[in-house]
């Protein structure tokens, strides 16, 4: 079965959705599915979940981890996710379509990069309380507005999920994980031109062309921003699509190998056992899913 996409969870998916800001505890939908919220997708919702209390178990693409509190998550556009979180398990949800992230007042797109460059390390500790509870307050804020739609409201919730996102990507800067990277232009270009072209295209001269630069100043850029190069984030893309693939869809492993522009299905097989350690078969058995 495909991965299932929705809007928010158990909705049909919008792709005619803008300017869309969604706020809700996560005992709200959770307790209603018996605390297990399966793996799915969304096509255009960015998602920053605010674990005050409790925890469980989170799924990131094909990759399934331990979840404590206090924490936030944060699941870019059409980044494959579940949970199973325990019935103590309390916090917040905030859901928004990208062109709201473009009233932010940030015509670089910065905050929005580091959000969406949260692949590596999607899940942040929270070791200070008070950081904790700043992020509580506007999330308890943002979904009072919602709530009561009072004049000017939408402008509010916009400014409340503004406030949202630039904690927490300086929290994620604090932290010094891969995604505060997303900071450096070039590395932001190179990450939007890799998710536009990956399928069909390996060649870094591809990429530094791109960004008119040479192909050897292209890869000591990213590595000193970024501690690897831009072939091995070429690589890593490529990687995490074949794993999703395998994970969460039927679709034969010589097919797969095809759509990522393999020669064909034994390169596929030898380059996925380099960097995983087992063959695609190997991993399409033992892949978990939070089903």
């Amino acid at each position: 079965m495909d991965l299932p996409l929705f809007h928010l969870y158990g909705d049909p998916p919008d792709p005619r959705a803008f300017n869309f800001v969604h706020a809700e505890t996560i005992p709200s939908r959770s307790s209603r599915h018996d605390w297990r919220i399966c793996t799915h997708r969304h096509a255009n919702l960015s998602q920053i979940l605010v674990i005050e209390r409790g925890g469980g178990e989170v799924q990131y693409e094909a990759s399934t981890a331990a979840l404590s509190s206090p924490a936030i998550i944060l699941v870019p556009p059409t980044v494959a996710h579940g949970f199973r979180f325990q019935t103590s398990t309390d916090g917040w949800v905030i859901s928004f379509t990208e062109d709201v992230a473009r009233t932010f007042g940030d015509p670089s797109g910065e905050t929005i990069a580091c959000l969406k460059g949260s692949m590596m390390n999607p899940v942040l500790s929270v070791t200070q309380g008070k950081n904790m509870a700043r992020l509580s307050e506007l999330c308890a804020s943002l979904t009072e507005e919602r709530l009561q739609s009072r004049d000017g409201f939408r402008i509010a919730m916009n400014s409340y999920v503004a406030l949202i996102a630039v904690e927490v990507c300086r929290l994620v800067t604090s932290h010094d994980l891969s995604s505060a990277h997303t900071g450096d232009a070039t590395v932001a270009k190179l990450l939007k031109l890799i998710e536009a072209h990956f399928r069909g295209q390996r060649s870094l001269a591809f990429y530094a062309a791109k960004l008119a630069m040479t192909s050897d100043h292209l890869n000591k850029h990213v590595k000193r921003v970024t501690g690897v190069t831009a072939g091995q984030l070429i690589r890593q893309r490529v990687l995490t699509e074949a794993k999703r693939l395998l994970a969460f869809s039927n679709q034969p492993i010589n097919e797969i190998a095809y759509d990522l522009a393999f020669a064909d299905p034994s390169h596929f097989a030898r380059s996925f056992r380099e960097d995983t350690g087992v063959t695609p078969r190997t991993f399409r058995e033992r892949a978990g899913r939070l089903t």
